[in-house]
C-alpha cells in the first residue's frame, strides 16, 4: 500500500519517515492536519484507515465552521509514522518545503463508502462531524469536497 509513497522519496535525503511498524499508543484512530509550505501553501489532511494514513491535499485552511466547503485532492497513502512528522523536506525532493502539524487528534468513523467518508474529529482546531465527498474533479477522480456538517 505504501509503494507510491516510497517511490516518490529518497530516504537518504529526506527526514520523512519510512514505514517501520509504528506502534500506536491508543486503539482510537488518529487524524492529523499538516500545514505544508511547499510550492504552494496547502494543508495535508490525513485519516488513519487500513493501517495507513489516507491523505488529501487541501489548498486552503480546513473549514472550522459549517457551510464552508474546501477542495481536497486525494494523494498517496502515508505511513502511520507520518502523523508525528514535522520538518523541512529538502529542495529537489518531492514536496520540498516546511511541514508542521496544524492539528492532530482522534476521530470516529461514522460512514465509509466509495464516494463518501463521514467522521467526527476531536482535535484542537477541528472538532465535530466532517464529510469528504468524492467529485469528478481532477485526475482519476481524486477530487473530493471537504466540509464540516451543521450541528
Amino acid at each position: 500500500m505504501l509503494e507510491e509513497y516510497a517511490k516518490k522519496r529518497d530516504f537518504e535525503k529526506t527526514s520523512e519517515p519510512r514505514a517501520n511498524g509504528f506502534e500506536k499508543g491508543s486503539n482510537k484512530p488518529v487524524f492529523v492536519v499538516q500545514r505544508h509550505d511547499a510550492t504552494n501553501l496547502h494543508y495535508d489532511f490525513r485519516l488513519e484507515m487500513d493501517g495507513v494514513l489516507k491523505s488529501w491535499a487541501v489548498p486552503k485552511e480546513p473549514p472550522k465552521k459549517a457551510g464552508t466547503k474546501r477542495l481536497a485532492i486525494q494523494t498517496e497513502d502515508h505511513p502511520l509514522e507520518y502523523a508525528n512528522f514535522e520538518g523541512e523536506i529538502p529542495e529537489g525532493e518531492y514536496g520540498a518545503g516546511k511541514v508542521e502539524i496544524w492539528d492532530k487528534g482522534i476521530f470516529e468513523l461514522l460512514k465509509r463508502k466509495e464516494k463518501e467518508i463521514v467522521v467526527t474529529l476531536h482535535g484542537k482546531e477541528l472538532e465535530g462531524d466532517y464529510v469528504l465527498i468524492r467529485t469528478n474533479y481532477g485526475k482519476k477522480d481524486k477530487g473530493w469536497l471537504f466540509f464540516k456538517k451543521a450541528d
